[in-house]
């Protein structure tokens, strides 16, 4: 028998060394739908294929269960080509010209989507998929662009055949792509690429989400890409269908595999962001439990962002009527979430209770204090907050209180006072780690003397990047790491740059300048989501798979990782505990 038909010997081979297979990363096509039958052209499946990915087909299902549990088991997402959109789910009525819908396919792949663009899955779309991406994130969509184009984008010629030009915006990951395809310059603004067509509609307007890195020459929107460092882009041509169109798949492919490796590390290590202020959304009815708008930081958003732990402060304004109860009113509301979803939710004081909740399945909340005014003056309520089980406590905020003189204050005190020396002594002896983010310069130094264990700046950032009397000086941030302590750098967008708006570029810019300054055992993340902290590309907990990535790309260990992921926080707390035991 020909060994063509001998799969019982291409059965062994596979066995022949293990595993039996590389492992690439899964790259899910949205499968078109006619006749009863879903269906996907060649080009797809086998583009994935040659770039290196591993294809599978997802049926146009409207069932999230079915959606969610295959976004669990993919690394890419593929938005195929087909049928036009039903303009109602535009809010517009159909045009004259409009051409066959298809209802099987509308809704699943808005929903699939959304949903992945949620979970920071890199995503392609091609033809109608450019269309998806544009209707599901925010953009709009031509039902019919005969009367806008000037060039016929609807070609009979054989699909492989390039049968008009796009320019490419020079700035643009397409363009980087297609370098060595590109026609060089001449009275083009920009370099043209040859490309396919064969559509009716298009891209309108891509939505604050995108930029359009390519059009025709006669204007049509041709290709775009996100304005929010997420690993998405469509294109309106079918490169499933040229030769040349296999470095766009490649180019999924490689995202793919970092958003897979991504996950591996997550499932390894302990992510906390040490500082959010969500509490301070309590009096707005939010809803942890579900992606409520209002707040940056729910379950639904730190599952897809695969955050572990987060320290919930109650931060008090100054003045407060009595701040005691304040905070206990903040504190008793963060149990009644935990308590109502304590399946997948639980409180942590401790490091071993953290990484308990992670082996359980159960994301952490710890508690802190985020201005000393808490206490009132009394230094018994220090100790009554320490059996509440709060981790730290920032001395000051945003005006100099009894504690300590703040760094938008007066000096009232030439730094920390009588009453604030005795405060970081019982903190010292109650296992409460002291916090000096928000504290003047002289209080910075004062405490630092003062503590016997290492403290925190649970969110700052440096201030030779951005001159901001919030942020520390090289020479505290020095001072900060000889002690044991850590800095933990903030995406609050007036401590990452003076002017303009600050991107995930700007964070990592302020991080390795501290890890420059201070060395990696002293660094991390606290976002300050919800007290005005998310900026582009780490806007909500949902993105913080995009922090990882960053580190990944820069070459840091899974090690390193741990220690600004939390692990160096997790350390002093540790530190601080014990000596209280």
């Amino acid at each position: 028998m020909s060994n063509r038909f001998d799969w019982q010997s291409q059965l062994a081979k596979a066995y022949t060394t293990f595993p039996e297979a590389q492992q690439k990363p899964v790259i899910g096509i949205t499968g078109n739908y006619g006749e009863l039958t879903c269906k996907i052209g060649e080009g797809y499946y086998k583009s994935v294929w040659k770039a290196g990915g591993v294809p599978v087909i997802i049926p146009p299902l409207r069932d999230t269960d079915s959606i969610i549990n295959t976004l669990e088991h993919i690394d890419g997402l593929l938005l195929s080509g087909g049928a036009d959109f039903n303009p109602l789910y535009a809010g517009e009525e159909p045009d004259k010209r409009l051409s066959g819908i298809n209802s099987e396919r509308d809704l699943p792949e808005l929903l699939i989507t959304q949903l992945a663009y949620n979970r920071q899955i890199p995503i392609l779309g091609i033809c109608r998929g450019i269309q998806t991406l544009a209707l599901a994130l925010g953009g709009k969509v031509m039902q019919d662009i005969s009367e806008t184009a000037q060039i016929k984008h609807s070609q009979d010629a054989d699909r492989s055949e390039p049968t008009h030009s796009v320019s490419v915006e020079e700035d643009s990951i397409l363009y980087h792509i297609y370098k060595s395809y590109l026609s060089p310059l001449t009275s083009h603004l920009s370099p043209l690429l040859f490309v396919n067509s064969f559509h009716h509609q298009a891209v309108g307007d891509t939505g604050q989400r995108f930029r359009v890195t390519a059009r025709s020459a006669d204007g049509i929107i041709e290709a775009m890409e996100s304005t929010e460092h997420k690993r998405i882009m469509g294109v309106q041509w079918h490169p499933e269908c040229m030769d040349e169109g296999l470095p766009i798949f490649q180019w999924l492919v490689q995202e793919a595999a970092q958003y897979r490796e991504v996950c591996q590390v997550h499932q390894h290590i302990l992510t906390l962001d040490t500082h959010c202020d969500t509490p301070m959304f309590f009096d707005q009815n939010i809803q942890f439990t579900h992606r409520d708008p209002k707040i940056l930081v729910d379950l639904h958003k730190m599952t897809e962002g695969h955050q572990d732990a987060t320290i919930m402060v109650a931060y008090l304004p100054q003045p407060t009527d009595h701040p005691k109860e304040y905070a206990d009113n903040i504190f008793d509301q963060i149990e009644h979430i935990v308590a109502d979803n304590s399946q997948y939710i639980a409180l942590a004081r401790n490091p071993n209770d953290l990484w308990m909740n992670k082996h359980q399945g159960k994301k952490s909340i710890m508690l802190g204090i985020e201005n000393g005014h808490a206490l009132d003056g009394k230094i018994e309520n220090l100790r009554h907050f320490a059996q509440r089980g709060i981790v730290y406590m920032t001395l000051c905020h945003n005006g100099d209180n009894d504690i300590c003189d703040s760094a938008r204050g007066s000096q009232t005190w030439g730094g920390v006072s009588d009453f604030g020396k005795q405060v970081i002594r019982e903190m010292n002896r109650l296992g409460i780690m002291v916090d000096l983010s928000h504290a003047h310069e002289k209080s910075f130094y004062d405490a630092l003397e003062l503590s016997q264990t290492p403290i925190v700046c649970s969110h700052s950032s440096c201030r030779a990047l951005c001159d901001h009397p919030r942020n520390l000086t090289d020479d505290q941030m020095r001072a900060l790491a000889a002690k044991g302590g850590v800095m933990q750098v903030t995406l609050y967008n007036g401590f990452l740059v003076k002017d303009g708006q600050a991107t995930i570029e700007d964070a990592m810019r302020h991080l390795e300048y501290a890890i420059d300054v201070m060395g990696i055992d002293h660094v991390g993340l606290g976002t300050d989501f919800d007290g005005d902290g998310g900026i582009v590309g780490l806007a909500n907990s949902s993105e913080l798979p995009n922090f990882t990535r960053q580190l990944l790309k820069r070459q840091f260990s899974e090690e390193d990782i741990q220690k600004i992921w939390g692990g160096n926080f997790i350390r002093v707390m540790n530190d601080a505990q014990m000596r209280n035991e």
